[in-house]
């Protein structure tokens, strides 16, 4: 036992210099302004003298037992003080009683230790007097930390930035004392080891409670780092396991035999598998980060460390060169350890289609993934929609009505954020449910609102350049038809010329027959070409007919399926407004786009029909399908094809050719499955209804 010795010996000595120096500190250095600063400076100036005195003696001589009453004796003391603090006597007459009874109990010590010295002749009695002091210590340190827990749970806010460091050092020292004197308590003597650690204890105390008094005290924080915090749990986690299977080990060495052994070699096997499952698992990790943040840090985030990582994933592609609408959902997912997420955008009609998917298996998401009402809410309000309040029937914003039912249903849907620009709504990242479950707080709120409207910038500002690119392209496209027009427009001219020459000067009456009937076809079809040309200015320039859709279609399914099999499912008389020619140059793109993606053996089918409302010619094949990311950013934009050598002109043109007619086209695929193309053109009978109720309203109004 010479090293306990050795170490008490050292662990009191560096107790007396560091509470001496904080004594001084403190009656030099401290707040001036404090009434409690004397009583402090007695409190660690006494606690010097009992580590001196416990290095300087044996343990259990009366000189040391004297000056551990004082310490003792002025700590009560110095607490009492402490609620002085706020400036009230009626806490003080409150509290004073109680302090007077610990203080009691305490200078019993006196009288008990006169009793060990004269009285206890014998080894019961002096059993009893130890127990007696013992508990009565311990009856010191609980009385002594309810009331420092009244202190600092019933302070103003104001007094707890002055009370908490020395709260804090008080609270280590009477919890040291509480442990030390119940063990001495319940085996009947005070443990050696625990005895030589007092010395380090009464330091450990000194220095946090000398800061206490430091005129910049109630601006100081604890600031641990999140990493060396996490790491540090983390590390305690392994030990405490490993400790706990240790001990279960040293216990089945009790048992004998080859029960024993197998006993032993089961638990290493089952301990490792334990370990080698739980421990590098995601979900604890995420226990022990939520663990840390909840309790350790006054706000979840680390914004720095945050705002670098948001960074570096806008910033980079990556490995795997993902789009930066998927790196859009990525960085929100990574700020509330989302597992996955998908990306939502508004079409051109306010209702929202699926633009990007990160990680999001599964996704039975339909094509109008949320209706344009969703849109609007969001867009006045910037409403971040938390779904489980939503299943809980919670409503903020009107936002119950207007949440589609699939996101409803899907339990990984756990966040909503909309994505503002200029308060213009261009997208909403739906995110998955984290691992360790939490509710949304005010942090999350107002963090995801702000990186939300610094994406909608980067998206804004992508397709802004995506908008210049194509009208570059649009330039030059437009400069190149120029010349051809006016190539066309001369040879026209000349060939109409030729036409009167010919009609005036020919001998031969067949020849010139001949040469009429020529060049009026060629005349003809420069002139056709011209017409459709011209098409691409301004929409409604040609003036619009009805015309039978089924036969339409019809023609156009004769033409392509002399090359591929083409079955029409289902065709009914549908008269509808527009112009045919485009009707059918848009079909033959759609009927062509879907030949050239299907197999060679694999038929393209056609519906034409009525709703009521319009008729619908749709176009289905079981080809390769499209992506989300190529509907969103690639279908309808010219000069962009997934076709090799294709220019990217068939389904803006044809999409454009029925815009001009008042229609519109709607397109679904999935990658694997295939394609659906709808147009749909208004009824002869709807367009009549509507125009005859306009000028009715028209009539009321005049």
């Amino acid at each position: 036992m010479g090293w306990i010795a050795s170490f008490s010996y050292i662990a009191y000595s560096i107790g007396a210099v560091i509470c001496a120096l904080a004594a001084i500190w403190i009656g030099r250095k401290g707040d001036s302004l404090r009434a409690d600063r004397t009583p402090a400076v007695v409190a660690l100036a006494l606690t010097a003298n009992w580590c001196f005195a416990a290095a300087s003696f044996e343990p259990g001589r009366p000189i040391v037992e004297l000056t551990e009453i004082a310490r003792n004796l002025a700590w009560l003391f110095m607490l009492f003080r402490l609620f002085a603090n706020d400036g009230r006597d009626e806490t003080l007459r409150l509290v004073r009683p109680a302090v007077f009874a610990l203080g009691f109990v305490e200078v019993l010590q006196f009288v008990l230790l006169l009793i060990a010295r004269r009285y206890a002749v014998t080894p019961e009695l002096t059993a009893l007097t130890f127990e007696t002091a013992a508990l009565f210590r311990v009856m010191v340190s609980v009385g002594a930390l309810v009331l420092l827990h009244n202190l600092y749970a019933g302070a103003a806010a104001s007094s707890r930035q002055i009370l908490r460091w020395n709260a804090a050092a008080l609270a280590g020292m009477w919890a040291f004392d509480l442990n030390y004197f119940t063990i001495g308590y319940i085996t009947g003597a005070l443990p050696g080891e625990l005895a030589a650690l007092r010395g380090v204890a009464a330091a450990l105390v000194a220095v946090p409670f000398a800061l206490g008094f430091n005129s910049r005290s109630p601006d100081l924080e604890f600031r641990p780092s999140r990493a060396v915090t996490f790491r540090f749990l983390s590390l305690l986690v392994i030990g405490g396991y490993l400790g706990l299977m240790l001990g279960l080990a040293r216990w089945l060495d009790m048992l004998t035999g080859d029960l024993a052994r197998m006993t032993q070699v089961g638990l290493i096997i089952t301990a490792s598998a334990l370990a080698l499952i739980w421990l590098p698992s995601d979900r604890l990790r995420g226990w022990l980060r939520v663990t840390a943040i909840k309790h350790l840090f006054k706000h979840r985030y680390e914004y720095r460390n945050e705002w670098i990582r948001f960074t570096d994933t806008i910033g980079t592609t990556g490995f795997d060169n993902i789009s930066l609408q998927e790196r859009t959902v990525k960085a929100l997912a990574d700020i509330t350890d989302s597992p996955s997420g998908i990306l939502l955008v508004p079409d051109e009609d306010g209702s929202f289609e699926l633009a990007a998917n990160w990680r999001w298996s599964n996704a039975e998401i339909p094509a109008r993934a949320a209706p344009a009402s969703l849109g609007v809410i969001l867009e006045s309000s910037e409403l971040i929609i938390a779904f489980d309040e939503v299943r809980d029937g919670v409503d903020h914003r009107g936002e119950q009505a207007a949440v589609p039912d699939w996101m409803r249903n899907d339990p990984r849907a756990w966040a909503a954020v909309p994505l503002l620009h200029f308060d213009r709504l261009v997208g909403l990242v739906i995110l998955s449910r984290p691992l360790i479950e939490r509710r949304l707080d005010w942090e999350d709120f107002d963090l995801l609102s702000v990186v939300g409207r610094q994406l909608a910038s980067y998206l804004a500002e992508q397709a802004g350049q995506a908008a210049l690119l194509e009208a570059g392209r649009f330039d030059e496209f437009n400069r190149r038809m120029a010349f051809v027009m006016h190539d066309i427009k001369n040879l026209s001219s000349q060939m109409s010329l030729l036409l009167r020459n010919a009609e005036k000067h020919a001998d031969k009456p067949e020849f010139r027959k001949d040469m009429l009937v020529t060049l009026r076809s060629s005349a003809d079809k420069l002139n056709t070409l011209l017409a459709r040309l011209g098409r691409y200015g301004p929409p409604g320039t040609e003036k619009a007919r009805q015309f039978d859709l089924a036969e339409t279609a019809r023609q156009a399914v004769e033409r392509l399926g002399k090359v591929h099999p083409v079955a029409v499912l289902r065709t009914e008389p549908v008269a509808v407004e527009g112009n045919p020619d485009a009707l059918d140059q848009a079909l033959v793109h759609l009927i062509q786009n879907a030949i050239d993606a299907s197999d060679a053996n694999s038929s393209v089918m056609l519906e034409v029909y009525s709703d009521g409302v319009s008729g619908k010619a749709t176009v289905i094949d079981n080809g390769r399908g499209m992506s989300p990311q190529f509907l969103r950013n690639g279908l309808f934009k010219p000069f962009v094809s997934s076709k090799p050598g294709g220019f990217g002109i068939g389904a803006f043109e044809a999409r454009e050719l029925i815009r001009s007619m008042g229609g519109r086209l709607d397109v679904e695929s999935r990658e694997g499955l295939g394609t659906r193309f709808t147009i749909s053109l208004p009824l002869k009978s709807a367009t009549t209804i509507i125009g005859r109720s306009q000028s009715a309203e028209g009539n009321e109004v005049a």
